[in-house]
């Protein structure tokens, strides 16, 4: 868990140094905070005494459900959709649960820590309407972006950067979809677990946004891009 927070958290102060702030550094940037926040907060839980361990599963739920929408944001930046009314949906529905998670008393019931993931417990209908929104708008960011490389495939050479873009953060969903699923699949205890699952994997979206996306899509700092170059 350590070890995965500071891989997440050096590629954000990488991204900051190394690239100007616009829209894409910042999503990315939030992204992999967030992501670098769950580990933390798993870390915390699973070694803090018993009273850190509801406020630490709170911030660790909070920092994981912003990560749908900011997926979905980025995606729409990065394919150059300025139409984004689904992102404010989405973002509507992460605060919604945002603060369902940080003011709903008794929501954690327990919580068990294996050697590579933590189960957080709460009841039944907390999970399947929270699975609904999580896996939702990432099956949303998915279908959006194969759609847009299609589109951005015709437009030739032009679109090159941002095909490339979209394309990576499409590899980005699934670099840790499909390995968790693989990983649930084999191991069916650790379906108990799917956040902690998902976000261990998830490291592997950080390094595709930080080391492929972000050279493609944001601007380096002390260089100049022309208007056709820049994607957000």
């Amino acid at each position: 868990m350590i070890a995965t927070m500071i891989i997440e958290t050096t590629l954000a102060i990488y991204s900051v140094w190394r690239y100007k702030l616009n829209n894409v550094t910042r999503l990315s940037v939030v992204m992999l905070l967030a992501l670098a926040t769950f580990q933390l907060s798993e870390y915390f839980v699973c070694t803090g005494a018993g009273s850190v361990t509801v406020p630490w599963s709170r911030v660790g739920f909070v920092a994981i459900t912003l990560l749908p929408p900011l997926g979905l944001h980025l995606t729409h930046v990065l394919a150059g959709q300025r139409k984004r009314r689904l992102v404010y949906v989405s973002y509507a529905t992460m605060l919604g649960f945002v603060a369902f998670f940080l003011l709903a008393p008794g929501i954690f019931t327990g919580h068990k820590c294996n050697g590579n993931y933590v189960i957080f417990q709460f009841s039944a209908n907390v999970t399947g309407a929270y699975s609904v929104y999580y896996f939702g708008w990432l099956a949303a960011g998915i279908g959006l972006g194969c759609h847009w490389v299609n589109r951005l495939k015709a437009q030739g050479a032009k679109a090159r950067r941002r095909l490339q873009s979209v394309r990576g953060i499409v590899a980005g969903y699934l670099v840790f979809l499909v390995p968790s699923g693989l990983s649930m699949t084999i191991r069916p205890d650790s379906r108990r677990a799917v956040p902690s699952v998902l976000c261990g994997f998830a490291v592997f979206l950080a390094l595709i946004v930080a080391l492929y996306i972000l050279p493609r899509a944001a601007e380096r700092r002390g260089s100049i891009l022309t208007k056709g170059q820049k994607l957000a």
